[in-house]
């Protein structure tokens, strides 16, 4: 279960079972990664998100809320606000939209997905959690189509596992794994995300 090759950014999308899905994952980020991480978690549209306070304690790296037309800073972890689509743009910046919801959702991981696979190409890692829709499969399956690197949460170890089958119905994922072993692997970046042998 070895990564090959250098990372430049790593997204992840999840909804029903997300929040103790990223528990799990974040707190594995390596201190001193400088690779930037995009995250879409499906949230109530009435309610203001306070993920970038919760996982800050939890998380190595910064953690904050991502703002429109905010440059990109390496070795940050960016959740998108609540009822806005995050994209990552030229320039390595970011951007909010409050374009139609993909899939009933804004922030769709569609949208994340999509967008910084056009700006990081195959040294993206994306990573599907636990949800209850199909957001997030045709995201996955461009980063795969882009020679980028593909993680599933195992179906049977997520709370809700429409997300992953539907992500793997389009295509095979690099791996496909509970989230301790994907926590594992996040480990073994080093700072400039290039990966370290993992046993």
């Amino acid at each position: 279960m070895n990564l090959s090759g250098r990372l430049d950014a790593v997204v992840i999308g999840g909804s029903a079972g997300g929040i103790e899905a990223l528990s799990v994952l974040l707190p594995a980020l390596p201190p001193g990664l400088r690779l930037p991480v995009f995250i879409v978690l499906h949230l109530p549209r009435e309610r203001p998100s306070v993920l970038a306070e919760i996982f800050a304690r939890k998380c190595a790296l910064p953690v904050r809320e991502a703002e429109d037309k905010e440059e990109i800073a390496p070795g940050t972890v960016y959740f998108a606000p609540n009822n806005y689509h995050l994209l990552v743009d030229n320039g390595a910046q970011l951007s909010l939209s409050a374009d139609e919801p993909v899939h009933h959702s804004r922030p769709s991981i569609d949208v994340l997905f999509e967008s910084a696979v056009e700006i990081y190409n195959e040294r993206l890692l994306g990573i599907i959690l636990s949800g209850a829709n199909e957001d997030g499969a045709a995201g996955l399956a461009a980063i795969h189509d882009a020679g980028g690197v593909t993680v599933v949460q195992s179906p049977q170890t997520a709370r809700a596992a429409q997300m992953a089958l539907s992500a793997l119905k389009l295509r095979p994922a690099d791996w496909v794994l509970p989230l301790d072993e994907i926590a594992k692997m996040l480990r073994t970046l080093d700072a400039d995300g290039y990966p370290k042998r993992m046993n």
